[in-house]
């Protein structure tokens, strides 16, 4: 899910860089920092949308830099239990799937796989129904559901299943071929 809030951040910014454009220089250094990663607590950074406000510097002593607090908006990406996603499967295997929704990596065990899908080992490993009407492979989109999430301090991971009503593939590259 995505939500735009507001977040603060002290940014340290070496004395040559003082001058007339002080703040797009602490704007583009904000950016640079803080777009792409992630933070336990509120997701995935996507876009820095706008900055509230900048604080009054404080120098460091001895080293000439300043520390300016910064409160910024974003928009974060943050998956959550029950959520159904969209995502492109990245690799199979006997144990089951990973697949990625944006920076979310998600694995689909093979006890989550609809039974009636089974592995087929080769040059693409994929998860085949027994008519061959629908195969999972890489680079398929599938639809699934999060059943799980674990969040360390610098990343997420997600369980998933795609054994549910209107779950699994909506995209089969193999299809095309």
């Amino acid at each position: 899910m995505f939500f735009h809030i507001v977040l603060e951040r002290n940014m340290q910014l070496h004395p040559r860089h003082f001058g007339p454009h002080l703040r797009d220089k602490l704007v583009s250094k904000l950016m640079k920092d803080v777009e792409g990663t992630c933070s336990g607590r509120h997701g995935f950074v996507v876009a820095i949308t706008g900055v509230e406000e900048i604080g009054k510097g404080l120098i460091r002593e001895g080293t000439g830099f300043v520390t300016f607090p910064v409160k910024y908006q974003c928009v974060v990406f943050r998956p959550f239990k029950g959520e159904i996603l969209e995502a492109v499967v990245t690799m199979v295997n006997k144990m089951g799937f990973f697949a990625e929704a944006g920076p979310v990596q998600i694995f689909v065990s093979n006890h989550l796989i609809p039974d009636d899908m089974e592995f087929q080992s080769g040059d693409m490993p994929n998860y085949t129904t027994s008519d061959g009407s629908v195969k999972i492979q890489k680079d398929s989109e599938v639809r699934l559901k999060i059943i799980g999430t674990r969040v360390d301090a610098t990343e997420i991971f997600c369980i998933g299943t795609i054994k549910d009503d209107f779950l699994g593939v909506i995209n089969d590259p193999g299809a095309a071929s």
